[in-house]
């Protein structure tokens, strides 16, 4: 979307901002594509939030390239990225102090409770930050059955655990998450300061008129962009190219809202403008002027779980 043309390779490379080298292993980039969303809804329920849950996919994979190179050939790639991926959600929330007990002991059971299709809605209908009430072996146990449909032992050995201590973990996650779905749900509405309401406003309402000029003009001189699981670009005079691009496409209409509690973009077919968002974009100001742009556009897997209200 920025004017330029990748490879596959070139793509995810640029996207974790690692060079070609001649000698290097490269991580099959079709296979990173194809498992991007799986791993997107399992670090998004395991730190609670699909902004964070990106975070963490970022970093995983960030740490896939840079590990792949010195690995032996692997019998289950996919297994291998997932343990990756726990690894930095469990980093994630370390870094963020928001879980204090990630990984509490578990007593030795070997209790379970067969898959049944209620506790597969349940998990895949449960709100994020629910997931975050579950100790994360409890959590990442559920996700990983009953979301994403691993067996016990692919449980066991992505999480570096034993199977008697999986299935308890199972056991003991369903059970709460139960509980949870049987308390009141908290709707309260998300505040927005004035100043940054009418920042919003002013640049949702110029996008939407196709305004572009008046849009560069807001951008900050080291305004940053994440266009997710595509690229990145740092200052001005590059992410200027990004309007460029969207000025040619017709497929978006912009509406403000939240995600998460976050001011943000919500991006809506213009067709259908009452309709549920396709994706979302985030913004970040500084002294007055764009400093960050991250566009989901092209990781709209993102917005599947994502708690979302309108402004």
């Amino acid at each position: 979307m920025n004017g330029r043309t990748f490879d596959a390779p070139d793509k995810m490379r640029a996207s974790f901002g690692i060079r070609r080298t001649s000698k290097r292993k490269m991580l099959d980039p079709h296979l990173v594509a194809e498992l991007r969303p799986a791993l997107h809804r399992y670090c998004a329920r395991m730190t609670g939030s699909v902004i964070d849950g990106e975070d963490a996919v970022q970093q995983a994979l960030e740490n896939a390239v840079e590990a792949y190179d010195r690995q032996p050939p692997l019998d289950n790639p996919k297994g291998w990225l997932f343990r990756i991926a726990h690894d930095a959600a469990l980093d994630l929330l370390r870094r963020r102090a928001r879980e204090r007990a990630a990984l509490s002991d578990e007593e030795l059971s070997t209790m379970t409770d067969p898959v049944s299709p209620i506790d597969e809605r349940l998990a895949a209908a449960t709100a994020l930050h629910a997931f975050m009430r579950l100790p994360a072996s409890q959590r990442s146990s559920v996700i990983l059955m009953d979301v994403l449909g691993y067996s016990l032992g692919e449980i066991a050995d992505i999480v570096e655990s034993s199977l008697s201590a999986v299935k308890a973990s199972l056991h003991r996650g369903r059970v709460r998450l139960r509980e949870l779905a049987e308390e009141p749900e908290d709707t309260a509405v998300p505040a927005l300061a004035p100043a940054e309401r009418e920042l919003l406003l002013a640049y949702i309402d110029r996008f939407n008129a196709r305004d572009f000029d008046a849009i560069r003009a807001m951008l900050a001189e080291e305004v940053r962009l994440d266009l997710v699981a595509r690229t990145t670009m740092k200052g001005k005079r590059e992410v200027q190219t990004y309007f460029h691009n969207y000025s040619g496409k017709s497929d978006w209409l912009l509406v403000p809202g939240f995600v998460e509690g976050r001011p943000a973009v919500l991006v809506c077919d213009p067709g259908q403008p009452s309709a549920a968002p396709l994706y979302f974009v985030l913004l970040g100001w500084k002294a007055g002027a764009l400093a960050y742009v991250r566009d989901f556009r092209y990781a709209r897997y993102a917005i599947e779980a994502a708690e979302m209200q309108r402004l």
